[in-house]
């Protein structure tokens, strides 16, 4: 009878772990300026945000000194709040200067693996301003393919951004893909029909996920523009935007952490 009981309680504990391996919890998120500007303690407030998820994009890393650091700082943060985690940072992006920036994910590392460090999208370099950062995943015998991306500004054309960027999707990925970031447009617009057509999904629709610098009455929400789509071979068991503010008399202390929200995915591999 023992050992029966002890094979039971295998099998389950098996069918646990299978489970929380196969669904995967991502988050997005534009981090203002996230670099030696950020103190120890609101790393730490962003990490007790963040612990939860399996895979997070990062979008808006300074270039120069301190960016890198804060990722590093933020990972070892994460690695002291009970799961082992790793990260990879992309290259500066091309564009001049006092724009260029870096993308980093990060991830935890028990049931995710990867083969190499991810690449900036070259290809599409001439036409996209930040080019996307790719990085693929390895999940037991699964592959998903995750693209970090920051578009240009809303008064700048982004559209043509991410009717450049859909179409390198289109013609180039075949498996499981995620395409998280901040894309400067709603995801109604137009520009993503022919994404969604090809079965493309967003993550969250018709929800600000941007912070105003004063809070208006009780809104301090301003803009849609941040997302994360996933391919037709995902399903998504839930999403949300992380509102970290909740309350106007939060809202200046929320924005030193960012003047973004984080979108959360929740998914399983079909």
């Amino acid at each position: 009878m023992f050992q029966i009981i002890l094979l039971l309680l295998l099998v389950l504990t098996s069918l646990q772990t299978f489970s929380q391996q196969e669904e995967i919890n991502i988050i997005s998120w534009n981090i203002q300026d996230f670099g030696k500007t950020k103190s120890n303690d609101e790393l730490n407030e962003m990490a007790e945000l963040l612990r939860d998820a399996d895979i997070v994009a990062i979008q808006e890393v300074v270039s120069g000194f301190g960016g890198a650091q804060a990722v590093a700082k933020l990972t070892d943060i994460l690695n002291r709040k009970g799961a082992q985690w790793d990260y990879a940072i992309s290259n500066p992006t091309r564009i001049p200067k006092y724009v260029t920036e870096r993308y980093a994910i990060v991830w935890k590392t028990k049931h995710i693996k990867i083969k190499n460090r991810g690449r900036l999208i070259k290809e599409l370099e001439t036409v996209v301003d930040r080019e996307p950062f790719i990085l693929d995943f390895y999940l037991k015998d699964k592959k998903l393919t995750l693209i970090n991306f920051h578009s240009r500004p809303h008064d700048k054309n982004p559209e043509a951004e991410i009717k450049a960027l859909t179409q390198y999707i289109n013609s180039k990925i075949t498996g499981p893909l995620i395409l998280a970031g901040d894309f400067n447009v709603d995801e109604a617009n137009p520009v993503f029909n022919d994404f969604k057509q090809k079965g493309y999904s967003p993550a969250v629709t018709n929800q600000k996920t941007t912070l105003k610098r004063a809070c208006d009455g009780y809104d301090y929400r301003n803009h849609a523009i941040d997302n994360i789509f996933y391919s037709k071979t995902i399903a998504k068991t839930k999403s949300s935007v992380i509102d970290f503010v909740r309350e106007c008399d939060n809202l200046e202390r929320a924005r030193k952490l960012s003047d973004h929200l984080p979108v959360y995915l929740s998914i399983e591999l079909k």
